[in-house]
């Protein structure tokens, strides 16, 4: 899987989550009928199947989504939750990348420092 694919499949995991688990709560709170948590399972759904593509143990894939989901937490904020993100949450986040980054694209067992 190439760079680009595993960042998007990653982002992809990232989202499927936070509307996954952040929908409900806002179900819940507005008092919906239950026939209004149907997407919301479907996302939860969703995400659990994107894990499954992941090509890397899933203690790696969870170290590498939850940097992500840093991220994208902090544009939901923004975007959804219509808050905005302090200094502080940019860079957090900001951080997280650098962290999954790190895991994501660092180097495996039986490969030295600097080689493909």
């Amino acid at each position: 899987m190439n760079k680009l694919t595993a960042v998007g499949l990653v982002m992809a995991t990232a989202v499927a989550a936070i509307v996954g688990c952040s929908l409900p709560c806002t179900w819940l709170q507005r008092c919906s009928p239950i026939w209004a948590a149907v997407p919301r399972v479907g996302a939860l759904a969703l995400f659990v199947w994107l894990l499954t593509l992941h090509p890397t143990h899933v203690g790696r894939v969870f170290a590498v989504w939850g940097g992500v989901c840093f991220a994208v937490a902090s544009t939901w904020l923004w975007l959804v939750d219509g808050v905005c993100p302090r200094a502080w949450d940019v860079g957090g986040s900001v951080m997280a990348i650098v962290g999954m980054a790190n895991i994501m694209f660092g180097p495996r067992a039986g490969r030295a420092v600097g080689q493909s």
